[in-house]
């Protein structure tokens, strides 16, 4: 299958999107950024792959609407497989920089350190059962926060302290997400398939492994790419495969929501307003001063104050009692003026209000210096996501601009920088103009995807 790929290497996310020859979505892959921005960007592209074969597997069981419903369950067994693979690598890692350790306590360490991760393998299924909550589904975050419960439970009293044994996962953890490893995506499927507990239907666990047959056999095969984000410069693509992300953004979401004039993108690190015309070419916009505050990051920092996923923020700030004015939205100070706020007794509900108040009034400032907000209006970004962020821009949209504006937020709109690099790829496909590949995409054609 030929397709073209958008790749937006995002300051906490880097997120991949597919494109066949006709425009339509094949897949989306996403991943935390890494310090090597490479592997970064082949993992986002994996990810991409592995959605698209779940598509092709979707397709390939048309009319088998048993198997079919049986597409959740399999989707969580691929994560936990996958999630295994990473642990071996990671447990793999572990060992090797011990043995190169001359510590007198490495025995013990590596000791401690097998016990630890067998307790984290046979704790992973429960997380990948189908519903079952997961503050994250990045291997980084879900091992981490597994390895130091575990560890903090194994090292009281015991004959390894608590900070060496965590220290030993800091190290190699870093070396398991820059490795660019292939992956077998048909043998984890099958894997997949044959962990779920299918007895009772007879006959599934067959049609299933031979539609991942049928789904993996045709090489997916990338023709252009563009790349795009707030790292574009550092991208390891040709000059001619980088887009401006002002430029993507404002593409994907009039792709999306072609009635789309003005578009709000909070990312991580930077907070962007666009004005777009009929045909989504970008008129205007604003950027913030490429700091943090009133970002993603910033919410991030102010969830891990509070020891919360960032996507518990939202929900928790929509039980506020009252607003709280917030004085600051400076990430170096985000941790200080919480603290502060919470000593007095302020409710953490109360105050995290104030702190998306404070997040979208910047924002309202930077629309408004772009040319205001006009009809209809997309919000993009993973702070989209956020529903108190989404309830207060409403509420200021309509008190600065009317109530008949229509306010546009898609479930996927994290991937709208790659959605449009991705039409920008398409175009240049259907112009003849084809760039050279990446050397990561170019060196992977024999990978098994």
């Amino acid at each position: 299958m030929k397709c073209v790929i958008g790749i937006d290497l995002g300051s906490t996310t880097t997120k991949a999107v597919i494109l066949d020859e006709e425009g339509h979505v094949l897949g989306r892959g996403i991943t935390n950024s890494r310090s090597n921005y490479e592997v970064a960007c082949a993992v986002a592209r994996i990810e991409a792959h592995t959605a698209a074969r779940f598509d092709m597997l979707a397709r390939a069981l048309t009319g088998d609407e048993v198997a079919l419903a049986w597409m959740e369950h399999l989707r969580e067994a691929f994560r936990l497989e996958l999630f295994l693979e990473d642990l071996t690598a990671l447990h793999e890692t572990i060992e090797k920089h011990l043995e190169a350790n001359q510590r007198a306590d490495r025995d013990a360490v590596r000791r401690m350190a097998r016990v630890v991760l067998e307790a984290v393998e046979k704790g992973a299924p429960a997380l990948f059962a189908p519903g079952a909550p997961r503050r994250s589904d990045f291997f980084r975050d879900v091992a981490g926060a597994l390895f130091v419960a575990e560890a903090e439970q194994r090292c009281k009293g015991g004959e390894v302290a608590f900070e060496p044994l965590v220290a030993q996962y800091d190290r190699a953890i870093l070396d398991v997400e820059t490795s660019m490893r292939p992956r077998d995506t048909a043998g984890l499927l099958v894997r997949a398939v044959r962990r779920l507990e299918t007895d009772s239907v007879p006959g599934v666990r067959d049609r299933l492994e031979r539609a991942v047959v049928t789904a993996t056999a045709e090489p997916i095969e990338e023709l252009v790419v563009v790349g795009t984000g707030y790292g574009r410069q550092t991208l390891p693509f040709p000059k001619e495969a980088v887009r401006s992300e002002i430029l993507c953004h404002g593409r994907g979401a009039h792709r999306v929501f072609n009635g789309t004039r003005t578009v709000l993108d909070i990312g991580g690190q930077d907070t962007k307003a666009i004005q777009v015309d009929e045909h989504g070419v970008v008129t205007s916009f604003q950027m913030n001063d490429r700091c943090a505050a009133g970002c993603g990051r910033y919410l991030g920092y102010i969830a891990d104050e509070l020891s919360l996923g960032l996507h518990e923020l939202g929900p928790l700030a929509m039980q506020s009692k009252k607003l709280v004015k917030v004085n600051s939205t400076c990430t170096v100070f985000a941790g200080a003026e919480l603290r502060e706020r919470l000593a007095l007794g302020q409710r953490r509900e109360d105050i995290l209000a104030g702190l998306h108040h404070a997040i979208i009034l910047r924002a309202m400032s930077l629309l408004a210096r772009s040319g205001g907000v006009r009809n209809e209006f997309t919000f993009t970004g993973g702070v989209c996501k956020n529903p108190m962020a989404l309830a207060v821009l409403r509420k200021l949209v309509d008190e600065n601009y009317g109530k008949d504006i229509t306010l546009n937020a898609h479930a996927d709109s994290i991937y709208m920088g790659a959605l449009g690099g991705a039409a920008f790829a398409l175009d240049d496909l259907r112009e003849g103009r084809v760039p050279p590949l990446p050397d990561f995409i170019r060196e992977s054609r024999s990978e098994v995807l």
